[in-house]
């Protein structure tokens, strides 16, 4: 009897095999498609009870072209996730009430972005603001009495509805025309008009209480633009005050990296303090300690530098002496929480190729890793647990929780009926000798439906920044997977310059665009070559955007005969007009070692207009005309030198997108008119013909 059951129970094993064998050959690439389709999760919320966290979940609308955000819940434990909102207008940014009942929220359902109340009960959302202007960046008080969030304003304006009453006036005058005094005239993707982001606070236990300006006093945007939000701004755990983050920077605002941090009366009853005015470089993102006697922050040290080491400060609090935790640590700190019991700090921080989790003794410095596989995405508390998302180059963003010092476990699995049906490239980690000898770090993507024994087409990706990484991260603009999907292996290389392997590494490519990052390229190359004899090194593309457009172009005449075709996103093309026509004039100004006018040749020492006669790889030239980091004419100007030179090469312009391409349906578009491009030449190699 024990027989006959073993030998059923091996047929039973082999069927299922058989059936996981069967899916895996009908599994297939993913596509631009699937990228889009992919649910995205953000912004996880512990309640304060530690047992429920609400979090953010993304779907795209490709009708509206948009993408549209829900609030769900699911038990710290795991299980199901239940879904809290499901109105068509957007909400997110969770908050929750102290009490564990209700959450604050925001909202568009109204017509404009405002703060929503719903209880975890049951029942409709509820509207807590009808302000006269959207806001944004909500905060909640530990005592759930008082908010703080942002709104766009005229600084000379008093109160919100004077600046929607200009709004008004402006939108029907028929002049068109602004005078402008001093920069920035406009920043990122918006021309200014004269408004400023400030912070407001608003008292929940009033209900005919109005918004107090705790910022109106500076000439700052609070928080910062482009990318600033709530990790710039907080309540102390007494609710009595709010720290938050400015740069005051006047005329010398575009040039400046200067930002402060500044104490208020959370009522508005006092002006704002700067407490870091001995620091002349960035200071930001505040977090109190539980018991409220530490005030922690990150701080960079060299003015004028954006990719500076983040160190952690702890400030006492109210006064005291700072101290540098971290300035033995050579990693620079992104997220950070403090433990329960305020003795450690729970930090991630860019590590070889992985945006780890790391916790930090707060008495003595030493850090000790946590989880090292992937990026760790906004960790925060439940009780004794770690909460945060966690994504890797083969899964987007699933949360996790974790004990300190165990293994993380999923709690969700969105997504899941999609990724079975993929068959996602395995990615692997290498490393090579490349500039000087020094050690680099490279990732290789396999195809899907890999074969060893056959030789496949590479897509070489440059990333951006250039203080940045490709790293062991889901991307949803430079996914290596689309390529993979398509057929070709993806080569990515973290050259000199590249974050998370120490700050000497990253400051080495300042004021060396051209040098140490295209040797590293090179020798990354063939580093791959030698060691993954899969890799067809004869039918080869690259790619990049921002510094990996620029080394697009550097790559058409410094390396001219090595690639089939080139692909080149928002791009470099001369140095000197860059510098006069971007907006954050401290970027180039560091990397180049002065204005234009003041240090030209350090700028032209790797300008890629200088190399044009020699120009004769295919290129497809991709720009945003919103984009004023890297204004539109780079963009056309790389365009007209390759059609006057003969050049094979193609335009693809989009009128409504900025250093980025973020709604669905160019995106899309996006994806295949480059696998189109990188088909054509793959297998065509262009022999010249340039005049």
């Amino acid at each position: 009897m024990r027989s006959m059951t073993t030998f059923l129970l091996f047929l039973a094993l082999l069927a299922a095999a058989g059936t996981v064998l069967a899916q895996a050959d009908d599994r297939r690439g993913m596509t631009v498609h699937d990228l889009v389709a992919m649910e995205r999760l953000s912004d996880p919320q512990p309640s304060p009870d530690g047992k429920t966290v609400v979090f953010v979940r993304r779907t795209t609308d490709l009708e509206a072209n948009r993408g549209r955000t829900d609030l769900w819940r699911i038990s710290v434990d795991g299980g199901e996730p239940v879904q809290l909102t499901s109105h068509q207008a957007s909400d997110s940014s969770p908050r929750w009430l102290p009490s564990g009942d209700e959450i604050l929220f925001l909202s568009s359902r109204s017509g404009s972005s405002q703060v929503w109340r719903l209880a975890l009960s049951g029942g409709e959302a509820r509207p807590v603001t009808d302000l006269p202007l959207p806001v944004a960046n909500l905060v909640v008080s530990p005592r759930g009495d008082r908010i703080l969030f942002s709104a766009e304003v005229f600084p000379d304006c008093d109160g919100l509805q004077c600046t929607a009453d200009r709004l008004a006036e402006e939108a029907e005058d028929k002049v068109s025309g602004r005078l402008y005094e001093r920069l920035f005239v406009r920043h990122w993707d918006t021309w200014k008009d004269g408004r400023r982001s400030h912070l407001f606070s608003l008292s929940l236990s009033d209900d005919g209480a109005k918004p107090v300006d705790l910022s109106g006093s500076l000439d700052a945007d609070v928080p910062s633009k482009p990318f600033g939000g709530a990790e710039e701004m907080t309540f102390s755990p007494d609710g009595a005050e709010v720290v938050f983050t400015a740069r005051v920077a006047g005329a010398e605002e575009p040039w400046s990296t200067n930002f402060d941090l500044y104490r208020v009366p959370a009522d508005g009853s006092g002006e704002p303090v700067n407490l870091t005015t001995a620091n002349l470089a960035w200071d930001t993102h505040p977090v109190f300690s539980p018991d409220g006697r530490q005030l922690a922050y990150t701080a960079m040290e060299r003015p004028g530098f954006e990719a500076d080491r983040l160190r952690l400060v702890l400030q006492p609090w109210p006064t005291g002496e700072a101290r540098v935790l971290t300035q033995e640590w050579d990693r620079s700190v992104r997220d950070f929480l403090f433990s329960a019991d305020g003795k450690t700090l729970f930090v991630t921080a860019q590590d070889v190729g992985q945006v780890s989790l790391f916790a930090i003794d707060v008495a003595r410095g030493a850090v000790t890793r946590l989880l090292n596989d992937g990026t760790v995405r906004s960790p925060s508390l439940a009780g004794d647990r770690l909460v945060f998302g966690r994504d890797t180059l083969t899964s987007p963003v699933q949360l996790y929780s974790m004990l300190p010092g165990e293994s993380p476990v999923a709690l969700t699995t969105i997504n899941g009926e999609r990724l079975a049906e993929l068959d996602l490239g395995a990615a692997e980690q290498f490393s090579f000798a490349g500039w000087n000898d020094a050690k680099v770090h490279a990732y290789v993507v396999k195809p899907a439906g890999f074969d060893a024994e056959k030789k496949y087409p590479i897509a070489f990706l440059v990333h951006g920044g250039p203080q940045g990484s490709f790293g062991n991260s889901f991307h949803y603009r430079w996914n290596p997977q689309t390529y993979t999907g398509a057929g070709y292996a993806a080569v990515m290389v973290d050259f000199h310059g590249s974050t998370g392997y120490g700050q000497a590494f990253t400051d080495s490519i300042t004021d060396d665009w051209g040098d140490k990052p295209l040797v590293d390229l090179q020798k990354g190359l063939a580093a791959a070559l030698q060691r993954y004899p899969w890799l067809d090194g004869d039918r080869t593309c690259a790619l990049g955007a921002s510094y990996g457009g620029f080394m697009m172009n550097w790559i058409a005449g410094n390396w001219p005969d090595r690639f089939r075709c080139l692909v080149n996103h928002d791009g470099l093309f001369d140095h000197r007009m860059m510098y006069y026509t971007t907006e954050e004039l401290w970027f180039p100004e560091w990397e180049h070692r002065g204005p234009y006018y003041a240090a030209a040749e350090r700028h032209e020492a790797h300008n890629p207009v200088d190399h044009v006669e020699k120009w004769k790889t295919p290129m497809l030239v991709i720009h945003g005309a919103l984009d004023y980091r890297v204004p539109e004419t780079q963009g056309l100007a790389t365009f007209t030198a390759l059609q006057r030179r003969g050049v094979p090469s193609q335009l693809l312009f989009f009128p409504d997108e900025n250093h980025w391409v973020l709604q669905p349906g160019n995106s899309i578009l996006w994806h295949d008119t480059v696998l189109d491009w990188l088909e054509r030449w793959i297998d065509a190699p262009w022999e010249g013909g340039a005049e």
